[in-house]
């Protein structure tokens, strides 16, 4: 286990962390949470052994493994699939060792050492290395490409694949969802749920920290707190405290107040002055307490467009794409005020194109682009973070594109936007990502747009900018189309999805967990797809005559009875399982479970929900399968 005890952490003269004691036990999953800049990447130096505590320790078990995502990607000529590879050091060192007992001609060591690879799992490496891959978006083309042929994104996509090879005891992941798509988001959901070690992730996603974890740490002022549950049953708790905590103060005030008018009228007169000195030496002793606030320095809203055209936009039977390709064909849209459509589909299938098309910024290749007079057309895409000045700073941003704007009004803008001081006067060159995106959104705002096209808007923004996002989004009056893999931001600012695949735009008729099942199905029929490719070579079968056909079709429905009897077991047995799981989370939304002396029932409930939602989605793959060998027994049939 982590066990952690009067620790403090500072970066220069700034305290970040301050006695903080928690324990993770081995095998948990901790989601690390708290603002910008207050401590999580230096806590994570400090566990990886590159920082030194100011104050107290850190013990981590000596013979752990530690894994975490490299932050740079040298331009190799290795291919993807080894890169990741490498990922296993201890695979790699035994592949060293029988290259030189190979050499020797030293039939022993190389027998012990093949033993050794054997018992590590070393055959099926590769195996699984593509598998990584390919929940991560990767092609089975581009496995076998080099490392430097991958763009600054795809190559933070190799990273990833390579610390989660590499069978770590504890794995620290520092907002691994940031350069996903979300359908990789979903595969690494499922993949850490699996993952049997010890995790600690910091992530701004809440829906993803749902899912994966089980407790949260969370710092702030200087304080690093542990909570059992997930993120929304930290949520809970946390409003919970603040609201005694509130009490508290309020109640300390009255008393402060009742005290301090005592010894103000009192304390010049002799009869009394003895009992103003008490009620002195008692306002002295009070304890400290601070009003209950959560912290957030963004507070913005879009402003009303001036006027709202119908409709705003429109594509009519439009092929989108580039000179030399087309990526989608006879695309139909219309955008009017009050549209909140999010944008599914794989990683590559012309999201991005589409969203550049409605911009204008792609011209279509066929078809039409309706755009109403005046329209002000609100675009955000990391394209829109790369244009930004280097050498200008927020307010320079600002007052180069609204001249009838003061400094003053540009600095007050910046400061909804959490530029407070001197940080709106800051060059861009020097900002975070997430300050130019801050900078990007800020700038947009200006402009009141009547149509906003938001493509991964939340990468870089922590938990409390995405707060402010979704509450600016879901007051907006114009139409919104979205990109996004923050499920929360998807689930709480759309009204409507369009499926992006093969080559079409097309209303999908489901939510995000049906988006999730039309992944599923789609990995399917690629497997069985890949299936008919390897058995294309096969002759046809010769012409039988009725009877023999008949007694073949008996057999087939024989051979599927005991399938289907399976699958329907299982089913009965995942709507037993769904039913447990709601009466569990049921259970959970009771706020008086997280009292100190309900502990043990609320851990045995987390224990419950994660081996719930674990066996059912096995199970729920179990039953697709089943579904699918019937399907093609009864089809030959």
């Amino acid at each position: 286990m982590i066990a952690v005890t009067g620790l403090s952490l500072d970066r220069g003269a700034k305290n970040l962390i301050k006695s903080a004691n928690f324990t993770v036990h081995a095998g948990h999953k901790v989601g690390l949470v708290g603002a910008n800049g207050c401590g999580k990447s230096s806590l994570f130096a400090a566990l990886l052994g590159q920082l030194s505590p100011d104050a107290g320790d850190i013990s981590v078990p000596s013979n752990w493994q530690i894994a975490t995502v490299k932050q740079e990607t040298p331009a190799l000529d290795k291919t993807a699939l080894d890169y990741v590879i490498d990922g296993d050091s201890e695979y790699r060192a035994l592949e060293a060792q029988l290259e030189v007992a190979r050499a020797k001609q030293d039939g022993n060591s190389e027998a012990l050492i093949l033993n050794q690879i054997d018992a590590i799992q070393g055959y099926s490496l590769p195996a699984r290395a593509g598998e990584l891959l390919h929940g991560l978006g990767f092609l089975q083309n581009q496995l076998s490409e080099p490392v430097k042929s991958f763009s600054g994104g795809w190559r933070m996509r190799l990273n990833l694949a390579q610390a989660l090879i590499s069978r770590a005891d504890l794995l620290l992941l520092d907002e691994p969802t940031n350069h996903l798509d979300l359908d990789a988001v979903i595969w690494l959901q499922r993949w850490l749920k699996r993952f049997t070690g010890t995790l600690v992730l910091i992530s701004h996603d809440r829906d993803f920290l749902d899912d994966v974890v089980g407790q949260i740490l969370h710092i702030e002022h200087q304080r690093a707190k542990l909570y059992s549950g997930n993120y929304s049953s930290f949520e809970r708790q946390r409003a919970e405290q603040l609201a005694q905590q509130d009490a508290q103060y309020q109640k300390q005030q009255k008393e402060i107040a009742h005290l301090t008018a005592f010894v103000d009228r009192f304390r010049a007169k002799a009869t009394k002055a003895k009992q103003a000195q008490s009620r002195l030496k008692r306002l002295q002793k009070l304890p400290e307490l601070a009003p209950a606030h959560v912290d957030s320095q963004f507070s913005f809203s879009f402003p009303k467009p001036d006027h709202l055209p119908y409709p705003l936009l429109s594509l009519t039977e439009a092929n989108c794409g580039y000179p030399s390709v087309t990526i989608l064909e006879q695309v139909g849209i219309t955008l009017v005020p009050g549209s909140r459509i999010g944008l599914l589909g794989r990683n590559g299938a012309g999201k991005s194109t589409l969203i550049k098309s409605l911009a204008g910024e792609l011209a279509l290749k066929h078809g039409q682009r309706y755009c109403a007079q005046e329209l002000n057309i609100g675009y955000f895409s990391q394209h829109q973070l790369e244009q930004l000045h280097p050498e200008s700073s927020g307010v320079d941003h600002i007052l180069a594109t609204h001249k009838e704007m003061t400094e003053l009004q540009a600095r007050s803008h910046l400061g909804s936007f959490g530029f407070s001081g001197d940080q709106a006067l800051s060059p861009a060159k020097n900002m975070s990502g997430g300050e130019k995106a801050r900078l990007v959104l800020a700038l947009i705002v200006l402009t009141k747009p009547q149509l906003l096209l938001l493509d991964e808007p939340t990468n870089h923004l922590d938990l409390e900018m995405r707060q402010a996002l979704v509450l600016a989004l879901q007051d907006f009056a114009g139409a919104i189309i979205l990109i996004a893999h923050d499920r929360y931001l998807l689930e709480s600012c759309v009204d409507e999805f369009y499926l992006v695949a093969e080559g079409k735009a097309d209303e999908f008729s489901g939510d995000i967990d049906d988006y999730q099942q039309w992944l599923l199905t789609e990995q399917k029929s690629a497997k069985q797809e890949a299936q008919q490719v390897d058995n294309v070579s096969k002759s046809a079968e010769p012409v039988v005559d009725r009877k023999q056909q008949r007694r073949e079709q008996a057999e087939l429905r024989k051979k599927a009875a005991p399938l289907k009897k399976q699958a329907d077991k299982l089913e009965a047995t995942l709507d037993k399982w769904q039913q447990q799981l709601a009466d569990i989370e049921q259970a959970l939304s009771d706020s008086d479970l997280y009292q100190a002396e309900n502990k043990a029932r609320l851990t045995d409930y987390l224990k419950q929900q994660a081996k719930l939602k674990a066996d059912i989605e096995d199970s729920e793959m179990q039953w697709l399968d089943l579904l699918e060998q019937i399907e093609q027994i009864t089809g030959a049939a």
